[in-house]
């Protein structure tokens, strides 16, 4: 199969400091021959984000979200508008690197993969140290989910997962989650319809709570209930 465009999906809120910088990062990757289609959600930002994303207007598909409904539901917007051969998620903090992109794609382009997880836990990248107590939690989600869907993978709740097209529109129909359930569900997804998955190593440069990270403990314990939800029940 001949891909021709990687569409990027970058969900947006409260991100004044750092929505500059990511598309100029996302700008400056390489792909060679394949096009870029950047598609930006804004999930209501109550900061200047949204003044900043008018003037790229014309160069992005950007969409607006008349109140605050989540990352979830603004990644399935976003999804709605990809019209690449394939489509990566891409968060708008910088805490995940555009340079990882060739890496990330690489076994969708050779044919091997349908499905690839950038791994922040398997990888020999620059990864900036912090929380303990996220990582172990992180660890342990990833842990259930595998047990229910009898996968491998290290980092579940990473934000870089990348697929095709043809995934896509498979699970699109069946996406519920409007927040941060969205992890494990398209985990679920993809382990129920069998789809090869591959996972690399990624650079991770985390932020603080004072820095602008926005998922918590609540999000955590949440996690659990949408593992089971999205694995067990219908």
């Amino acid at each position: 199969m001949k891909f021709n465009k990687l569409s990027i999906i970058i969900p947006v809120y409260n991100e004044e400091k750092t929505v500059n910088d990511i598309l100029a990062r996302v700008e400056a990757v390489d792909l060679g021959n394949l096009q870029k289609e950047i598609i930006m959600v804004d999930d209501f930002s109550t900061d200047k984000t949204r003044e900043i994303l008018k003037k790229y207007e014309p160069k992005y598909k950007i969409i607006y979200h008349d109140k605050n409904k989540g990352k979830g539901a603004a990644l399935r917007a976003g999804f709605k508008e990809a019209t690449g051969d394939i489509i990566l998620i891409q968060d708008a903090d910088l805490e995940y690197d555009p340079r990882d992109y060739p890496t990330l794609i690489g076994s969708i382009l050779s044919g091997a993969a349908d499905v690839v997880y950038g791994s922040r836990i398997m990888t020999n990248q620059p990864h900036r140290v912090l929380f303990f107590w996220h990582s172990l939690g992180n660890k342990c989600l990833t842990l259930f989910s595998n047990i229910l869907t009898n996968l491998t993978l290290t980092d579940m709740e990473t934000c870089y997962k990348v697929f095709t097209k043809d995934v896509l529109d498979t699970i699109l129909p069946e996406l519920k989650s409007s927040r941060f359930g969205i992890e494990p569900e398209l985990t679920a997804q993809f382990a129920k319809n069998k789809f090869r998955i591959y996972e690399v190593g990624i650079s991770y440069s985390g932020r603080t709570y004072q820095e602008g990270k926005k998922i918590s403990w609540k999000d955590g314990l949440a996690a659990i209930w949408h593992i089971i939800r999205f694995n067990l029940l219908k």
